[in-house]
Formats: C-alpha cells, structure tokens, sequence
C-alpha cells in the first residue's frame, strides 16, 4: 500500500466485528482487508482462482492478531457463493461488514452475457447469501466506477460501455433492496470512484483505448490509486450512510448529475 493512510480507521474501531469483502486476493479487495484488519476485524478474503495470493494476505493480517478465513469462491456460481456464507457462519458465526467489490467483464473468452451474470445478478445473489449471516447494525458496501453510476447521463468509452451498463444495472437492483436491508438495521452504501490507477480494469482499458488513462488523468487533475481508494471503501463501512446511499469519491465535474 502506498500513498493512502496508513490507518483510515481508527486501530481498535472493528475489534469483534468480522468482514467479507468479494475478490479481495489482490487490488482494491486486498488493501480494504488490510484496512479492516488493521482496525480489529476478522476477515474473509474471498478469491475466484488466485489462492496463493490470498493465502500470503492472510498470513500477512493474521500477524496483526486478527482471523483470517480464505474462501475461493466464483461470484457467478451459485453453489459456490453458497458454500462461503456456509464456511463463514461455521467459522465466525455471522458477519457485520458485506464488501460487494468483485467484478469484471473486460476478460477475453466469456460468454457474451458475463458482464450482466456479474456485475448485476451475482451482486444481488451474494447479498441474498449472505442476508441470514448479517447482523443488526452491520453494512453492505458496494463498490463502482463513476463511468457506471453516471452511464445514464455521461457516456463512456465504447471499450466499456457494456461494463458500464451491466454495473449500473447491478447498482440499481442493489438499491431496489435498501427499504428491506434497513428493516433488518442494515446500511448500505454505493462507493463510486473515477478511473483507479493500477487496477484490472484500467489496465485493460489503456490496453484497448491507448492514452484512455492519461487523459482522464488530466481531466480530473488526480486519479486515486489502488490503496486510496480502497481506503474511501473502508471508510464507507463504519461512516455514516449518506442520505443518498452514495460516496462519490475522486473529481465528478465531468459526469452530468442524475
């Protein structure tokens, strides 16, 4: 981690309290797991195919006197989701911090509704998951890139129109269930951030619209990297819920209001 606070949460904030976070073996994932370790929480580190590197984050929190649970699990594999709120509940009991940040639909090779399977229907199937495990008072966070929040109003590079659209739609049905969530004494909130230096998706997005990253750069004046980001979505888990539900992180001038 570099560049971010070496501690967006107070030390002792998250003692007791346990946190999954969805594709955390590397990236954003990884430095919000540090994050939440580093404030007392247990943590799940969940993986779809990078289990050595989840198991080497693990180790590195566990030295922080916290749990660590590795669980590899597909988003888009229902069984699978399944099997780690199973293994969650076995090992902790329940969960009080629900992080959605897994996504995708840049690869080469899917089938041709992935991004949608994705980035909207294994969204709201996790949190179904993991609905029975979340305590009274717990947080469901769901991470974004503001090139889907505001695809609506802003369009976006063709290259990402699709995951653009599919995350969006995965927002919106996330959203559809805040009236149940909050019945249950559940927050949610939306963390939507400019284009991420260093991230997956950057990296493929450069590698299709050569130059893509530079001039966002120079439009927004900064773009956040991995560990400042993850530090906003670390953030959003023990702040207040905004009024709207939304944490708009990085420069918005760009994007037309919704």
């Amino acid at each position: 981690m570099t560049d971010a606070p070496s501690q967006p949460i107070a030390p002792g904030t998250l003692t007791g309290k346990v946190a999954l976070v969805t594709g955390s073996s590397r990236g954003i994932g990884a430095d919000t797991v540090r994050y939440f370790a580093q404030a007392g929480a247990d943590v799940v580190i969940n993986y779809r195919n990078k289990a050595p590197r989840a198991e080497k984050l693990a180790n590195e929190v566990r030295e922080l006197g916290v749990k660590a649970l590795v669980v590899g699990a597909d988003l888009t594999d229902t069984s699978t989701v399944q099997a780690m709120f199973e293994a969650v509940q076995e090992e902790f009991g329940g969960l009080d911090i629900l992080v959605l940040n897994a996504s995708g639909g840049m690869e080469s090779g899917m089938e041709e509704d992935y991004a949608l399977k994705l980035n909207r229907d294994a969204q709201v199937g996790a949190l179904q998951a993991a609905l029975p495990l979340l305590r009274e008072g717990s947080r469901v966070v769901f991470v974004t890139s503001h090139q889907a929040h505001f695809i609506r109003t802003t369009p976006t590079m063709p290259e990402y129109e699709p995951v653009a659209l599919s995350k969006r739609a995965g927002e919106d049905a996330l959203r559809e269930l805040i009236p149940s969530l909050e019945e249950k004494g559940i927050g949610f909130t939306v963390v939507s951030g400019d284009m991420i230096e260093g991230t997956i998706t950057a990296t493929l997005l450069e590698r299709a619209n050569p130059g893509a990253i530079a001039q966002r750069r120079e439009s927004a004046g900064k773009l956040y990297n991995v560990s400042e980001f993850a530090a906003e979505v670390a953030r959003a888990a023990v702040d207040p819920v905004p009024a709207d539900n939304t944490r708009l992180v990085g420069d918005v001038s760009a994007f037309a209001g919704e």
